[in-house]
């Protein structure tokens, strides 16, 4: 199925434009996780993109392997982090330090049980505040961004901005969408 989606890409510029989200309903821990749990990792992340159809690392000509999930962890300046809750796997954050000062949110999301309980604001606060504290390569954090789709969740966009993000490209793109 071919499909026309809207990709906007979102940015910081400074902390102070972070907005803090709403308490979530119970304790959320984040756990960084390395190549070890890439396993993990992977199958969180087709639990988040399922409801979604993501394409990239789950499906198409090329779903990413244990292995190059675990090649993707080992690289400098990629960290990933799961969310727990009641030590469920709630969520995931993923971001990528960039030499210039960058730092992408390169994944970001909830699995499907705990969409629409709470979590998503304090996630997203929790994912920005740690792409803030980012070790930085080679200068220090300057940006922060990521972007999202017209076939993510229908409140992503909204929760991005409430956070603080700002829109700073929006594209149209053409996807084939395996379903």
């Amino acid at each position: 199925m071919r499909v026309v989606e809207t990709v906007t890409f979102l940015e910081m510029t400074s902390p102070q434009q972070l907005r803090q989200g709403r308490r979530p309903p119970a304790p959320v821990v984040m756990d960084e996780l390395g190549v070890a749990s890439a396993s993990l990792l992977r199958s969180t992340y087709d639990r988040v993109g399922a409801p979604f159809r993501w394409q990239g690392r789950r499906t198409g000509a090329d779903p990413w392997s244990v292995e190059r999930w675990a090649a993707r962890l080992s690289q400098p300046g990629v960290h990933a982090w799961l969310a727990r809750v009641g030590g469920e796997v709630a969520g995931m954050v993923e971001l990528e330090v960039r030499p210039d000062g960058d730092v992408e949110i390169v994944v970001f999301g909830l699995v499907p049980e705990f969409v629409g309980k709470g979590f998503g604001a304090h996630l997203l606060t929790v994912a920005a505040t740690l792409a803030w504290e980012a070790e930085p390569l080679d200068a220090p954090v300057r940006r922060v961004w990521l972007h999202t789709s017209s076939r993510d969740h229908p409140h992503a966009k909204r929760n991005y901005e409430r956070r603080g993000f700002r829109p700073f490209r929006t594209e149209q793109r053409r996807r084939d969408i395996v379903t």
